[in-house]
């Protein structure tokens, strides 16, 4: 099947790229010319994707449980998912380990207006990781259904914009 798709590719005036700089032995099919795909299909782009809309679908969840923090921290890791995904198909690296969301786009050669960058350094706070059991609870104690509700309409936004980005 993988040969028929590359004579197929070629056929149609596509180019097959390796993906070797990326530490990968699966191949990456880069669809130049065609409007539709202007993205490089990377599956290890895609499955950061993939991941970023499980987080955001697991934030709406926690919105309606009444989870505010989680809604929060649900929010950062889509986020931060979706930007190592860019990462990973506009650098052609493995994105750094770091949950900086300004740091990411930076290195994901996104340009962010000021409420842009504002919003992802507001956002990196509720990444939740390894913190202290007194931190977390500042962090719960601020995490209002307001609070929630309009950093969740605010990643939307942010993700739908980042869809719009040539990759």
């Amino acid at each position: 099947m993988a040969e028929s798709l590359q004579c197929w590719m070629t056929r149609c005036g596509h180019v097959l790229a390796s993906q070797h700089r990326l530490g990968q032995d699966e191949p990456f099919v880069e669809l130049k010319g065609d409007p539709a795909y202007t993205a490089v299909m990377n599956p290890d782009a895609e499955r950061w994707r993939e991941l970023a809309t499980y987080d955001l679908g697991t934030a709406e969840a926690m919105l309606a449980a009444g989870r505010y923090l989680y809604v929060l921290f649900c929010c950062q890791q889509a986020v931060e998912k979706h930007l190592k995904g860019l990462i990973v198909e506009r650098c052609g690296i493995f994105p750094p380990r770091t949950h900086d969301l300004a740091r990411l786009a930076h290195e994901a050669k996104i340009v962010l207006d000021g409420g842009q960058d504002l919003f992802l350094r507001t956002l990196t706070k509720y990444y939740v990781g390894t913190r202290y059991p007194e931190e977390v609870r500042v962090l719960a104690d601020e995490a209002t259904r307001e609070l929630s509700t309009g950093l969740l309409m605010q990643t939307k936004d942010l993700l739908q914009w980042l869809q719009t980005l040539p990759r």
